[in-house]
């Protein structure tokens, strides 16, 4: 059975090249800022491009805060994409300025230290062997990423939580967060959209738990 997907539309993400490669792997996709709509979908995508205030701000505009809260309140998927994955942090810090995020997981959005900034281009990832997310890709699998920021360190302490999120890491002048996995929660810093066959089978892996 064919699963519905809203890309979430508010201003800020590359909303075409979602719904087309989310077409592809065969989910019937909707671009919408709808409330009720994006709330009923089998699955909601989060996509973000450019600073993180500025996305919260798009994000809260649509009621976009409430909507991803809800739906993992009630266990419903939901997945973001580059900024769309770094709003989901507790903060971020553009030029100084420390922005709130939606705090799902703890950890802050910073610069990303490497000689060359913006880091723009392919990388394999280190992910962890049970990874849904992940399956079916080889250790060699390469993922497209634009951005100048990231989350470097991890924050959750693991203790006492019954089903730890799995972390996914890659380089770039130093180690930092490629994607996480959290229940209904998926989020990548890089772009599934633009990553070829190995972006496609990641989201068609996303379409399976739907």
């Amino acid at each position: 059975m064919t699963k519905s997907v809203v890309v979430l539309d508010y201003g800020f993400g590359n909303i075409r090249s979602a719904e087309r490669a989310l077409a592809r792997a065969g989910a019937d996709v909707e671009i919408t800022a709808d409330y009720d709509r994006a709330m009923n979908a089998d699955g909601l995508l989060v996509p973000g491009v450019g600073a993180f205030a500025a996305c919260m701000a798009g994000l809260k505009s649509v009621r976009g805060d409430w909507l991803v809260g809800r739906r993992l309140a009630g266990g419903r998927p939901v997945m973001g994409i580059c900024v769309g994955m770094q709003i989901l942090f507790a903060r971020g810090i553009e030029h100084g300025v420390p922005s709130a995020g939606l705090d799902e997981w703890p950890g802050t959005v910073e610069p990303l230290r490497a000689p060359v900034v913006p880091h723009m281009g392919w990388n394999t990832v280190r992910a962890p062997e049970d990874s849904r997310q992940f399956a079916g890709l080889d250790d060699d699998a390469r993922f497209y990423f634009v951005h100048s920021y990231a989350v470097r360190a991890w924050d959750l302490d693991p203790r006492g939580v019954i089903r730890p999120p799995k972390v996914t890491w890659t380089t770039h002048g130093e180690p930092f967060v490629a994607a996480v996995e959290n229940g209904p929660l998926w989020a990548t810093q890089f772009h599934p959209e633009k990553s070829g066959d190995a972006g496609a089978q990641l989201l068609a892996n996303w379409l399976g738990t739907l």
